[in-house]
């Protein structure tokens, strides 16, 4: 029962609390190392894969308006969407192959956010200090010393970020366009936009949400535990051997305290940059970055213990059980990515120049031109190639069937889809009534020396219709 003060100071009951802002600290090993080089090596394919060119066009440019999606030298058109698909199937179970075999090594030293992160951590850094100046900086007062380094934080993020945007809508207009349209302020109104909107997010993402970002709105973090076993490799704390944690001296013997190996630095904790514990177990915000290995081992060696306190290892070897790289699951992903890949490299290389499909003009089914009976037909031409093709038809399947119209070679576009009437001719007592299987044949038609060649392109197969009385 309240007392009637309590009655007349309700206390405020907070549902959501704020969450503390994390300071990683900076770290030095091997495992910082490969990840500092997986930064570099991404960053300089991101930014530099627009600039480079490849028979005239960037190795990576999706052209919406022209419908072109070029990839690595490969030419993709909208009627590829199913290679495309395959592609991004591909990626799909690349990522749960390499996630039951090695854990989160995507989130570790691969994924944009961690990435992106990492440099804007760095400037941070660079500009504020080391984690404990940066947090005195923070809890103390504004002073002309911490504006100056705010702002020139804010400065390099701000330019990081809007050449950021720049360069990801360079994959999208051809950045050897872009940039010099932006100097003359010559941009349209959307590519300004999207420039301006990933930058953004680039500068929310990496410069303040970090942790959140893997914490709430990556959907990995919750659908990764499907794709664990025992057997996976994954960021674990030896509890056995660490536990029961301690302070001691670096002289001390643990097993005369009675201690672990553990000595309670908080180091793991404060290289997080999830601000997880990872002696807690595994956990959905652990990104498997490996940071709390290398400090870990610094600790070690300080201390004169063997490394491995923390480490990379399964759950059914911290159990003392032999753990199995090869297992099912293992098999089947594997199986199934070397099947996709198989099946996308037959069907790229395999895949005609040109298409063509056949439609029957269903308003006339015939008409009579005094003894020939002709059917019309709609013909839908698909050049996927990358240069324009002067085509002809021909029809074969019964004897006197000719090509009525177009007789003149036609002009199909790069990369376009080209609809075509054609008219086919057949006399009317060369075959008895009916449906009558036949072959429309699209030549490729060139000139060499002023003498005509050619040579097929595409057959569509369709039906020549006779009717019972001519």
């Amino acid at each position: 029962m309240s007392t009637p003060a309590q009655a007349e100071h309700p206390q405020e009951l907070k549902l959501y609390v704020k969450a503390p802002k994390v300071y990683p600290r900076e770290t030095v090993g091997r495992f910082s190392r490969l990840r500092v080089i997986a930064a570099w090596v991404l960053l300089g394919l991101f930014y530099a894969a627009p600039w480079i060119q490849l028979g005239g066009t960037q190795i990576v440019l999706f052209d919406l308006p022209a419908r072109e999606f070029h990839i690595l030298g490969m030419t993709f058109w909208p009627q590829d969407f199913f290679m495309l698909a395959l592609l991004m199937a591909i990626a799909a179970i690349s990522l749960f192959f390499f996630t039951a075999l090695a854990g989160r090594l995507w989130c570790g030293y691969a994924c944009p956010q961690t990435v992106w992160t990492e440099v804007f951590l760095w400037m941070e850094r660079v500009t504020e200090g080391a984690r404990n100046k940066r947090m005195r900086m923070d809890q103390g007062s504004w002073t002309a010393e911490k504006i100056r380094r705010k702002f020139t934080k804010q400065f390099l993020w701000i330019l990081f970020s809007l050449w950021t945007g720049i360069t990801f809508v360079g994959f999208f207009t051809p950045i050897r366009e872009l940039v010099p349209s932006m100097f003359a302020l010559e941009m349209s109104g959307w590519e300004v936009f999207w420039s301006l909107f990933y930058g953004f997010a680039t500068y929310g993402n990496a410069g303040y949400m970090r942790e959140q970002v893997c914490k709430y709105m990556c959907p990995y973090a919750r659908f990764q535990s499907a794709m664990f076993d025992r057997d996976s490799l994954v960021i674990s704390y030896d509890v056995a051997r660490g536990e029961p944690r301690g302070k001691r001296k670096k002289d001390a013997d643990p097993e005369a305290l009675g201690l672990g190996d553990c000595i309670e630095c908080m180091g793991c904790v404060q290289v997080c940059p999830t601000g997880i514990d990872i002696r807690d177990g595994l956990q959905i915000e652990c990104i498997a970055c490996a940071a709390c290995i290398d400090v870990c081992d610094e600790v070690m060696d300080k201390m004169g213990y063997p490394r491995g306190l923390i480490r990379y290892t399964t759950e059914s070897a911290l159990q003392g059980e032999q753990p199995r790289i090869l297992r099912p699951r293992i098999f089947i992903y594997l199986t199934v990515l070397l099947a996709l890949m198989t099946l996308f490299t037959v069907v790229f290389f395999g895949r005609d120049s040109v298409q063509v499909d056949v439609l029957r003009d269903r308003t006339a089914l015939y008409r009579m031109a005094g003894d020939q009976i002709e059917n019309p037909y709609s013909l839908k031409i698909t050049n996927r190639t990358e240069s324009s093709q002067r085509v002809r038809f021909t029809a074969t399947g019964l004897d006197g069937l000719t090509v009525v119209s177009p007789q003149a070679a036609i002009e199909v576009p790069a990369g376009a889809v080209s609809n075509r009437p054609v008219t086919l001719a057949l006399p009317a007592d060369a075959i008895g009534p009916g449906l009558h299987q036949i072959e429309i044949q699209i030549l490729s038609e060139t000139t060499a020396d002023d003498a005509p060649t050619a040579g097929l392109l595409a057959v569509g197969e369709t039906r020549f219709y006779v009717p019972p009385n001519p």
